[in-house]
């Protein structure tokens, strides 16, 4: 029998027993501290990213603030949450695919300081035509592009 490749919307209702909360490691409290670390489920990172509004932006380090606080940790997993923003922003276009006209609107979540991510469906030209056509000014630094003055466009 062949083996069937997940879909990305398949992946993301996928919780694998996530979130899971687990001690930071003494090897790891170097970079993260003591304490604990959320891994979130990839509903959880896909639910943050819907709440961003038309005009806003998110980053993937704001996503993990915001579920660290909710599970009361010291950080989120920031390996973990950044693969689920990308399935979720694939499993958003299937479903676009599939004639769906409310997704998640993941063009609006940044990697950090702002920049585009080149992981997402069709690289970053697609975010940058997404995230122009909601009024945003992309600008390129050297191979990078980057919302201009995307801080004060950030959710709280």
């Amino acid at each position: 029998m062949a083996y069937k490749k997940k879909t990305a919307k398949e992946k993301l209702l996928d919780s694998k027993d996530l979130p899971k909360i687990v001690k930071i490691k003494p090897n790891q409290e170097k970079i993260w501290g003591k304490g604990t670390i959320i891994i979130p489920a990839p509903l959880e990172v896909d639910e943050i990213m819907k709440d961003v509004p038309k005009g806003k932006i998110i980053t993937i380090n704001k996503i993990r603030e915001k579920l660290a606080k909710k599970h009361k940790t010291n950080i989120a997993c920031p390996i973990c949450t950044g693969i689920f923003a990308s399935i979720s922003a694939h499993a958003a276009e299937e479903e676009r695919e599939e004639g769906k006209k409310e997704i998640t609107p993941w063009w609006r979540t940044l990697k950090e300081n702002g920049v585009l991510n080149p992981k997402y469906p069709s690289g970053e030209k697609n975010q940058k035509s997404l995230l122009e056509k909601e009024g945003h000014k992309i600008i390129q630094k050297g191979k990078l592009y980057i919302i201009e003055n995307f801080k004060e466009k950030l959710v709280n």
